[in-house]
């Protein structure tokens, strides 16, 4: 495997991002982005943020790793841009931390909204100082080998990944909150967040008839489910 960067080709419409950026108002947005997909594009358990203020909505800029043989993701700075959301691939590797608070504060200095990895980070205490969004599958001290190698391959940046069960492409929509990470694929945002617009008001419209007392039965026959 060897270093790529590629520049990203795929953005969202303007209009569709601030849609889901606005859906950081409601409660729980990735569940109700999640149910409006019908249940797909849901990262695993075991992705969960370091902090429970955590709400992130921007665009995946992609980061792939090589499983035992990994690197600081540094060059993902090259490209990143303001409102993305760093996802990596870091094979699920949970003893060999692949981010850390230096890298949290460059990609904050950058416009990034967050950073998503399937792997291990570490320095959760500066990261959380700074106020940057992270989630993360595990948290140990163990850095990778380029701080004492120096070396900066083997990484691909922008390309086609798997996450957390999920696969993400650059340019993708990627929400998170302290319950977890849903994806959501470009292709589909627009239509996706019509749903998950209307799953929203339809929620709280059942909130507030909870309130006025209505039982079960009612709510079941005015909305269909709960």
């Amino acid at each position: 495997m060897r270093k790529i960067i590629n520049q990203r080709k795929r953005t969202p419409d303007p209009e569709i991002l601030q849609g889901f950026k606005d859906l950081l108002k409601v409660y729980s947005p990735s569940c109700v982005v999640a149910d409006a997909q019908e249940r797909a594009g849901v990262m695993r358990s075991y992705m969960k943020p370091i902090d429970q203020d955590t709400r992130i909505a921007g665009t995946a800029l992609t980061v792939r790793m090589e499983p035992g043989n990994q690197v600081d993701c540094l060059d993902a700075l090259s490209v990143a841009q303001e409102g993305d959301v760093i996802v990596v691939d870091a094979a699920g590797e949970t003893e060999t931390s692949i981010w850390g608070g230096l890298m949290a504060g460059l990609s904050q200095m950058k416009g990034v909204v967050g950073a998503v990895v399937d792997g291990a980070i570490r320095d959760t205490d500066e990261t959380r100082d700074l106020g940057f969004y992270i989630f993360s599958k595990a948290i140990v001290p163990r850095s990778t080998h380029t701080i004492v190698s120096g070396r900066m391959e083997p990484i691909e940046i922008n390309v086609t990944i798997q996450c957390a069960g999920v696969v993400v492409n650059p340019g993708d929509i990627v929400i998170g909150d302290e319950v977890g990470v849903t994806v959501v694929p470009l292709e589909n945002a627009g239509e996706v967040l019509e749903k998950a617009q209307k799953q929203a008001a339809m929620e709280e419209q059942t909130r507030a008839r909870i309130r006025e007392g209505k039982t079960v039965e009612q709510l079941l026959e005015e909305f269909g489910r709960l």
